[in-house]
């Protein structure tokens, strides 16, 4: 089976269009997944609890984490779809689909049992106190305990979709799943309402989940017969050149989270070591700061589909120009959002949280954050670029790079130098340094790509 119209987007579509295409679902979902953690923020935010606050800051490594599977089963399993679908291998994609679906399922089964059989200790790891000890727990136990596997399987259904160039039908189902959420907050969470604070977040992005998770089903049992998708039982296994395609890309993404926990934690933890004010600002400034870098990453990710494809198509120049075009737009876009959040710290952060201590934190973090915006764009696209192309070692080079070599360091180091204010200013210094190595690496790779295709694949 053979779908033409998939065919004429990748093949034939101009660059703008397909860019666009691809790109803007995928970021529009981004930003309203961005719009429902920042709601989590607001509502629980309007209580005016700072230990309430931070205990939805202290939970977010352990979210985060989702990601290493999320990466792990989507990143990878999606781009051995591309790259199977630019083959005409169209075997290869059902049965890399059906892997990764049922391997995040199971990962998520895991993950919910080893939280919740450790969770003390690890509690105690993300910072946790006194104050932040209940809420934290509560709101993990809804979003973990019964969350993980249908929040895993939420995110790697829409990879698995976008991958055969469906990213309108990808973007719908996380939309709606994160408006759901939004919609659910306030009554969960208000008194006027359940007021259940934390704990109330945490059983709405529950709710969500399980429904994004539902509009996939019913999406590929509607297309089935019309789609490469497929989560068959039968075509799930373990097949040496599905295993090694899937991991060979998504391993490296998946330590690249697991970094990210790492790194956060740290920040967390040495925040916290202020007083929860300082905690509780640096939450509203991540998760501000996280507007403009889920649209890099949706962007990154809305081409992947593209570069994999027209890489295993044998057309590299229709690749390079894919990368300049969505590297113009990304750099103009993220800059002018720097420049704003610069401007307007102040009354960005006071959305949030209207306590006068918190603002003037979180405005000095927010700046500190933003600087790093658009040399963070240009190491996104590069990594992007790396995973539709199955060059898992060299993101996992910038992974290591990026957080054990330059950020982890420059977290200790400038919050020594430049106690507490100091922490926000440690990804700028890291990404500016591997913005650079990236332009570098993505120039050796295309010039690689133009010798080697037709030999590589």
């Amino acid at each position: 089976m053979e779908d033409t119209s998939k065919t004429e987007l990748f093949e034939r579509t101009s660059i703008p269009k397909a860019v666009m295409t691809l790109g803007i679902p995928t970021v529009l979902s981004s930003l309203v997944m961005v719009l429902y953690n920042l709601a989590d923020t607001y509502f629980v935010g309007m209580l005016n609890n700072s230990a309430q606050t931070a205990a939805v800051t202290l939970a977010a490594p352990v979210l985060l984490a989702f990601n290493a599977v999320n990466n792990l089963f989507g990143v990878g399993s999606s781009s051995m779809m591309s790259r199977a679908l630019g083959r005409k291998d169209y075997d290869t994609v059902r049965r890399s689909s059906a892997f990764g679906f049922y391997c995040t399922l199971i990962c998520g089964v895991l993950f919910s049992l080893g939280y919740t059989a450790f969770r003390v200790p690890l509690l105690g790891v993300l910072g946790s106190d006194a104050d932040t000890l209940e809420p934290t727990t509560q709101y993990l136990f809804w979003t973990t305990t019964l969350g993980a596997a249908p929040a895993m399987l939420n995110v790697v259904l829409a990879y698995l979709v976008r991958a055969e160039g469906a990213s309108l039908h990808s973007s719908l189902g996380t939309m709606s799943g994160c408006l759901l959420n939004i919609i659910l907050d306030p009554i969960f969470i208000l008194p006027w309402g359940l007021n259940m604070g934390a704990s109330g977040a945490g059983f709405a992005t529950f709710i969500s989940n399980c429904a994004a998770c539902l509009y996939f089903f019913v999406l590929l049992f509607v297309k089935r017969g019309h789609t490469y998708v497929c989560i068959s039982p039968k075509m799930f296994g373990f097949r040496k050149n599905i295993v090694t395609g899937v991991f060979g890309v998504g391993i490296p993404a998946s330590i690249q989270n697991l970094l990210n926990v790492t790194g956060m934690t740290l920040l967390n933890n040495l925040t916290a070591a202020y007083n929860t004010s300082a905690v509780a600002a640096m939450g509203v400034a991540y998760k501000l700061h996280n507007i403009p870098f889920q649209i890099a990453l949706g962007l990154s990710q809305g081409i992947m589909p593209l570069i994999s494809y027209n890489y295993a198509a044998n057309n590299p120049d229709r690749l390079k120009k894919t990368l300049f075009f969505t590297m113009k737009i990304a750099l103009a876009f993220l800059t002018a959002l720097t420049v704003l959040y610069i401007v307007f710290s102040r009354s960005f952060i006071a959305i949030f949280m209207p306590d006068p201590t918190v603002i003037d934190y979180g405005s000095k973090f927010l700046i500190g954050l933003s600087l790093a915006l658009p040399f963070l764009c240009v190491d996104f696209i590069a990594v992007g670029v790396f995973q539709a192309c199955g060059l898992g070692s060299k993101s996992l080079l910038f992974a290591v790079l990026r957080k054990i070599v330059l950020e982890i360091p420059f977290i200790l180091l400038l919050d020594r130098l430049f106690p507490l204010y100091g922490l926000a200013w440690s990804q700028f210094c890291a990404e500016l340094i591997l913005s650079i190595a990236s332009v570098f690496a993505l120039a050796r790779i295309l010039r690689r790509i133009e010798r080697e295709q037709p030999q590589k694949l």
